[in-house]
């Protein structure tokens, strides 16, 4: 990364950092797309196991990933203001804490998970594959924390190829392993949608392995010598990291646990409709990765910003990143209005969840312009190191507007299923307007501190 003067090579700087992210997040998002799209192949059951135990999963997942991501502002920030050397050691912590999270994940899971999926009312069948999925997946936590943790210092230096070609080598790998285990082929017992869950754990072995080796042998990583001296536990240094990372998990989780939730309350409702609706589900997270990894090169680079003290650069990213979101929504919107039978048919060929599909499919194109506004200012603000008002917008906008509107439209009119959508993106909207005005805010706080020193 590099100080920039002009709106031109701002745009240049933040293209260069958010393509990457960009593919990687998609191939990120592409294993669960994998995983949902390969299971329903199989059976409609198989596809509704795999969306519940996916449910269940992903919030806890981004959640606890989401407090690893401090590891971003607090290097980037580090970088800005000329102290590389301090890294290392903020790493090596952040890797404690991802095996901290890991043990607990774990253990509580292995506590919780019959008594959660048997208060459901699922169908006996597609409560087991759920179960077995997440048992399966649990194989792989370890390591998808630390790969987290890896892939934050990577993304900090502003090298973000470098992980977007890590994730383009797990594709292959998860598709192959997918095949295997799902269809039972190369003489493995074909487990159906429980062998995604088995199939995601061992990518996450190789993306975590490739990623310690790129850390360890590669410039600029190497010259850091992150792993070369290991540093004894630091409870402040942790304590400095969680007081950045949990609100950014907690945001983080609220966000996406909503979702999650809504596919539990819906679990009253036939498996044909929640194949269907987490198809849908599914292919608007997809479309998420747009403005998410316009967020994450935001956290990136007003972190830089911040960290030299150049507010004013930090405040023109943080407008360029919300233009460029907007655009992209546009683009989705119009896809999916041109293609919704096509990206129907990717799901399933079960006439009854193709229909129904492409009725959801329309719920999200709402998604779009709120995501467009609402992550790209997210990011800004974690540049900033400011994230307990994030945290507050997600709760009071997802789980105190979104969900309880949902569940009453859902419950109490005509639209069923498509009212809980209609919470969604109720509280999407009111969570855009509130982090708008507090990023207006701060802003002005910041510029008003630069005219003064």
């Amino acid at each position: 990364m590099r100080e920039t003067n002009t709106i031109g090579q701002k745009v240049r700087q933040l293209l260069h950092i958010f393509i990457p992210i960009l593919i990687t997040q998609a191939g990120l998002s592409l294993i669960t797309f994998l995983d949902t799209v390969m299971s329903g192949k199989v059976s409609a059951a198989d596809l509704a196991g795999v969306a519940i135990g996916s449910s269940l999963w992903t919030p806890v997942y981004t959640g606890l990933a989401g407090i690893l991501m401090a590891v971003t502002p607090v290097v980037s920030q580090l970088f800005g203001a000329g102290r590389q050397k301090e890294a290392p050691f903020s790493v090596i912590q952040a890797v404690y804490v991802a095996a901290i999270l890991s043990a607990a994940v774990i253990v509580i899971g292995f506590l919780t998970v019959d008594l959660i999926l048997g208060h459901l009312g699922l169908e006996p069948h597609v409560r087991t594959i759920a179960k077995h999925f997440l048992g399966f997946l649990s194989l792989g936590i370890f390591p998808l924390f630390v790969y987290a943790v890896l892939r934050s210092f990577i993304d900090a230096l502003g090298k973000t190829r470098i992980t977007m070609l890590i994730t383009l080598c797990s594709l292959p790998i998860n598709f192959v392993l997918n095949y295997v285990f799902i269809f039972g082929k190369f003489n493995m017992p074909a487990l159906g949608g429980v062998g995604a869950g088995l199939a995601s754990a061992l990518t996450y072995w190789c993306i975590c392995a490739i990623s310690f080796f790129i850390v360890c042998r590669f410039e600029p990583f190497a010259g850091y010598s992150v792993f070369r001296k290991l540093y004894r536990f630091s409870p402040s240094e942790c304590r400095k990291l969680l007081k950045i990372g949990l609100p950014i998990g907690f945001a983080v989780f609220f966000e996406t646990s909503i979702f999650a939730a809504v596919t539990l309350l819906m679990s009253h409702f036939q498996t044909v409709t929640i194949a269907a609706h987490q198809a849908a589900m599914n292919f608007a997270s997809l479309l998420y990765m747009l403005p998410l990894s316009v967020s994450m090169a935001l956290t990136i680079l007003v972190g830089f910003e911040a960290g030299a003290k150049r507010y004013r650069d930090a405040r023109s990213y943080s407008y360029i990143g919300i233009v460029m979101a907007l655009c992209f929504s546009l683009c989705t919107a119009a896809f999916i209005l041109l293609f919704r039978p096509q990206i129907a048919g990717m799901y399933t060929s079960d006439p009854d969840v193709l229909i129904l599909t492409q009725h959801f499919l329309i719920y999200a194109l709402f998604f779009q312009l709120s995501d467009a506004v609402a992550a790209p200012i997210q990011g800004a603000l974690r540049g900033y190191k400011d994230v307990n008002y994030t945290l507050g917008a997600a709760f009071v906008s997802y789980w105190i507007i979104g969900l309880p509107l949902g569940y009453a439209v859902g419950t109490w009119t005509s639209l069923g299923a498509f009212g809980y959508w209609i919470g969604l993106i109720a509280g999407l909207a009111a969570g855009a307007a509130g982090l708008f005005f507090r990023l207006l805010k701060l802003q002005k706080r910041y510029m008003k501190k630069m005219m003064i020193s």
